[in-house]
């Protein structure tokens, strides 16, 4: 065993390196998560992969492999919406957790994934913690109406021990991606994909189609898969792999959110949100129509 074979092709630098077909991708990938290889072979992956970039093929053996090992939730009366959340807030309050109550409140389960993948932002799991969610301690089924979070080593520790790479090496690498994409449900579901440079829009579409996944991508809020409550982006959807357009997005930024919270503080951000689904705050129409188009693709509208 071990990845030295496949080093040998994707390690060759950005104009040398050769891609792997999707079973090398899934057999590499495999083994990464397994724990069977070294330290320095997991470091040269990262490296070389970040160098190289995945394609979609690539990407989709990844998801292979992590599909086949995954603890997945269990599958729900109605689709599960997924919320990848592994970003955190910046500059901007993170509205992850307001996304996910008002889909819960329209009555689908909710599974917010994740884990901090730096120092210096706050993430998901303190805003959670201000609402009074607190991180699901095992895997187990989600009702309907019902929002958890799931930290991403109850799903797959090998997962997690990839994302960690990055406060050593410094840079992302291929796991961050691809936790954007995985269904980690055991049924039907609707993920939510974000991203934040054009580019990747194209390759996780792809990846999307090639999955035959049921999604909603978007540019989302500083890498959070939420719609930015200051402008309306783009919104593409893909039921079963087939794309099909859902929001065309506008131009131009607003300047006056009633409410808004300034800077990113964890209480501001949670008490915001209990203002928005009590309905003594407007709720931003970005996020709204955000709603309506997951609801759709789950069937629900």
């Amino acid at each position: 065993m071990g990845i030295s074979q496949y080093i040998k092709e994707i390690g060759r630098g950005a104009r040398g390196a050769r891609s792997l077909d999707r079973a090398q991708a899934a057999d590499l990938f495999g083994q990464l998560l397994d724990g069977s290889v070294t330290d320095l072979e997991i470091g040269a992956f990262c490296l070389a992969m970040r160098i190289k970039g995945e394609t979609p093929e690539e990407m989709a053996g990844f998801l292979d492999a992590t599909q086949a090992r995954l603890h997945r939730v269990p599958a729900s009366p109605v689709p599960t919406v997924v919320l990848p959340s592994y970003n955190g807030a910046r500059r901007l309050p993170v509205l992850t957790p307001l996304l996910a109550l008002l889909l819960a409140q329209r009555g689908v389960p909710v599974l917010v994934h994740g884990t901090a993948t730096e120092s210096n932002r706050v993430f998901v799991t303190e805003v959670l913690a201000a609402l009074g969610i607190a991180a699901q301690a095992g895997i187990g089924p989600i009702a309907p109406g019902t929002a958890a979070y799931v930290p991403i080593e109850l799903l797959h520790p090998g997962l997690k021990r990839l994302l960690d790479v990055r406060r050593v090496v410094g840079v992302r690498n291929s796991a961050h991606s691809l936790v954007k994409l995985m269904n980690p449900c055991d049924g039907p579901a609707v993920i939510v994909g974000s991203y934040t440079h054009p580019e990747y829009a194209v390759s996780m579409g792809a990846v999307y189609e090639l999955m035959g996944a049921t999604a909603l991508l978007l540019r989302g809020t500083e890498g959070e898969a939420v719609a930015d409550a200051r402008r309306s982006p783009q919104m593409e959807g893909f039921i079963a792999g087939q794309r099909v357009t859902l929001e065309a997005g506008q131009r131009g930024t607003l300047t006056d959110l009633p409410g808004w919270p300034e800077g990113t503080d964890a209480n501001a951000t949670a008490a915001y949100i209990r203002d928005v689904l009590a309905e003594r705050q407007p709720l931003p129409a970005s996020i709204g129509i955000q709603v309506e188009h997951i609801l759709r693709l789950a069937g629900l509208q």
